[in-house]
């Protein structure tokens, strides 16, 4: 495998924007107390990430916020281009687009082959997450991002069926005078994307919308893909009532999958794709329109009733890489999975700003309902001798959840440095799933489960100086089995695995941040303990079943800071340790395939995906003339890619650089840039496909590669 060192001049500037970035946070961190005279600078960031919309200094959890208009430069595809400075937060392109993005919060979430499990997803609101618990970001408009909102830790418990955290997408309103913008990006493996978009506020009303396309040949061979996308906001405000609807769509044809590598064809060959992917033409199909509006009164000068209500249909169609003789089992779903999914629901809460013992008090009640379908087909994979078409009917069943919450959330002040923050919140979540496949060999599957979780959160702030708050919060969350680990028994029979448990999980966190202006910093340490960890248990024949593992640990530290060194200058860094460990025996896989788990893991083995050190760091410069540069670079230590821990992804570290010019002539403005990514050419996987059952478990980030683009807006305030 190549590995290249960083051209000795990078890594000096690299170290020295950190020392410096070091040194300008060691005194303003804790500031003394100003004097009658002097001017306080107050946090400019609302987040709304706990429901009770304040400032994020003011908030006792560990919450970030990413401006995407702060980080210009990148193709504007992934998220996962704009969470490398958040701590406790993994965020990987798997530089495969049949495939979900794989984000983890504080080691949750690791065990998703595909999809996002372990994390709230939401945009504007409406759930990206499905009620049971697997997400998606294929639809997130990044392009139309005012901001994104990562909440880590116990207070995620009070959005439901969740375990590390919550992301929020927030899209940009329209704003008076109008604009229209158009974005042009182009990069290395014949990749570029196109954006317009126009927005406007006249009177009571305002609206954006947006169209975007991206299309690329991909770094690996068998992994081009293409999506188009439209994304549209409209809002009125009419005295004390505001309706916002919202209403996005995506397009997404046969996407090429060119599957994970195993160690020795990472070794020979980052690009190739595996034989199956070839053979069988392994490629994902998805379509998915979705609707949402959100309407708010208020009740009296200090109360306010909020109702979203959202709807919309995802539709999926894979084409797996299942062998034809797998396929004789009477069992077998077949290799080609067919899925349409309509999805809804609804949340109403009521907001109050009262008093409790003189002092301010504001609390938030509410339910939500959450439902999803999923008429699920499945066909073999060939017809006669030819591969990769649809051939016979294997699978036809009807699957549903149900998700119903109640929950409540009150943010105290009792004194002027103090905030007291506490919610609850009840979730039943029920899985119901009808066979319509029935033969002799193959019966009724049919079956339901429910699960029911009371989960209690509770904060405590002190801002100790004026721009300085000390906090702690502790709370107990769940997260359920998704569908797609319910769908398999590990003894070979035929429904679902009504056997799993759902994991529940009791967390801790204790930091301290400082924001004042543009000066960020903040240092947490946290702990979870999980009981009924969820992975995975055997995997043969294209089955993949899970196990609840009694008892797991994650435990760390998260530290960062964004620090202006000078009116052009600013530095930032964010660094996480993390050790996550099963904390009980139990039995596991080994070999290829494995249909009975029998190979012993010791309590203390480490849960696979979860690196022990992650960081990054950048340098920014900004001219007074339009001029503006980055460089940065990004660490993630070594990840073990199975429950046994008998093999690991190497560590890595990328540097990146970008270099850009941004003009302005009247109400005009435009924006070009050049970004080169890992300029060092070094070879690494970007992603692991976790405990994958062949041990092609890596999925390689391309090498040295370029992006340029140009951005163009006609009116508007800047």
């Amino acid at each position: 495998m190549r590995s290249r060192s960083p051209p000795p001049a990078i890594g000096a500037l690299l170290a020295s924007s950190l020392f410096a970035g070091a040194s300008a946070q060691a005194g303003p961190v804790a500031p003394s107390a100003p004097g009658p005279g002097d001017i306080v600078t107050l946090d400019r960031v609302q987040v709304s990430a706990t429901r009770t919309p304040q400032a994020t200094l003011d908030t006792p959890a560990a919450v970030s916020v990413v401006r995407p208009a702060d980080r210009p430069g990148t193709l504007g595809v992934n998220l996962s281009e704009q969470l490398p400075a958040v701590p406790g937060v993994l965020a990987r392109s798997r530089q495969n687009h049949a495939q979900d993005e794989q984000i983890s919060i504080r080691g949750f979430g690791t065990r998703a082959s595909f999809g996002i499990r372990g994390a709230r997803l939401y945009v504007d609101g409406v759930p990206a997450t499905m009620p049971d618990g697997q997400g998606q970001v294929s639809h997130f408009p990044l392009a139309q991002a005012e901001r994104i909102e990562v909440l880590r830790g116990p207070f995620s418990a009070l959005y439901g069926n969740v375990a590390g955290g919550v992301v929020q997408l927030f899209t940009t309103a329209g704003q008076a005078p109008g604009a229209v913008g158009a974005r042009l990006a182009a990069g290395s493996f014949g990749s570029y994307r196109l954006d317009v978009d126009a927005g406007d506020a006249v009177g009571a009303s305002d609206y954006t919308l947006a169209l975007g396309h991206f299309s690329t040949d991909g770094y690996r061979d068998h992994s081009a893909a293409r999506r188009s996308s439209f994304n549209t906001r409209m809002g009125l405000q009419r005295d004390a009532t505001r309706l916002t609807l919202l209403a996005n769509a995506l397009h997404a044809p046969d996407a090429q999958d060119p599957l994970g590598l195993d160690r020795a064809q990472f070794d020979a060959d980052p690009r190739q794709a595996t034989a199956g992917a070839h053979a069988f033409d392994t490629r994902k199909s998805v379509a998915q329109h979705q609707v949402g509006a959100v309407f708010e009164q208020d009740l009296t000068s200090a109360a306010q009733l909020r109702v979203l209500g959202y709807a919309g249909r995802r539709e999926i169609t894979q084409y797996l890489a299942i062998p034809v003789a797998t396929q004789r089992n009477p069992l077998s779903g077949g290799g080609v999975i067919d899925l349409d999914s309509p999805f809804g629901g609804v949340d109403l809460r009521v907001t109050d700003t009262t008093t409790l013992g003189g002092r301010p008090l504001e609390w938030t009640a509410g339910i939500a309902y959450d439902r999803q379908h999923q008429h699920r087909r499945g066909y073999e994979n060939f017809v006669g001798d030819e591969l990769g078409v649809r051939g016979a009917l294997r699978l036809q069943q009807d699957d549903r959840v149900d998700a119903f919450d109640q929950y409540a959330q009150a943010t105290w002040i009792p004194a002027p440095a103090w905030t007291l923050m506490a919610g609850l919140r009840r979730s039943r979540v029920r899985f119901r799933s009808h066979d319509a496949y029935i033969t002799t060999d193959n019966p009724d599957d049919s079956g339901a489960l429910e699960f029911d979780a009371v989960s209690p959160v509770a904060g405590l702030g002190w801002r100790v100086r004026p721009r300085t708050l000390v906090f702690a919060a502790w709370g107990r969350g769940f997260e359920t089995p998704t569908f797609n680990e319910l769908g398999y028994r590990a003894d070979g029979g035929s429904g679902l695995n009504l056997a799993l448990r759902a994991a529940r999980s009791r967390h801790a966190e204790a930091g301290v941040r400082h924001a004042s202006g543009r000066k960020r910093a903040e240092l947490v340490v946290f702990r979870a303990d999980t009981r009924d960890e969820l992975t995975v248990n055997t995997s043969s024949g294209g089955r993949t079943t899970f196990q609840n593992v009694p008892r797991a640990r994650r435990r760390g530290v998260e530290a960062s800071t964004d620090w202006p060194l000078s009116a052009q200058w600013d530095a930032q860094l964010a660094v996480t340790w993390l050790d996550a460990r099963f904390g009980a025996d139990f039995l596991t896989c080994a070999g290829t395939p494995c249909a009975s788990a029998t190979v012993p893991v010791a309590a203390g083995t480490r849960i696979p995906g979860v690196p022990r050190t992650s960081a990054f760091a950048a340098l920014r410069w900004q001219a007074a003339q339009g001029w503006h540069a980055r460089l940065e670079a990004q660490h993630v230590a070594a990840a073990s890619v199975n429950n046994l821990d008998d093999e690991r992804a190497a560590g890595y570290t990328v540097i990146n650089l970008m270099a850009g010019y941004r003009w302005r002539r009247g109400a005009d403005e435009a924006d070009a840039f050049l970004t080169v990514g890992n300029v060092g050419d070094r070879d690494y996987a970007g992603s692991v496909i976790v405990n994958e059952g062949n041990r092609r478990y890596y999925e390689p980030a391309p090498g040295r590669n370029f992006t340029v683009g140009i951005s163009w807006r006609w009116g508007g305030s800047h």
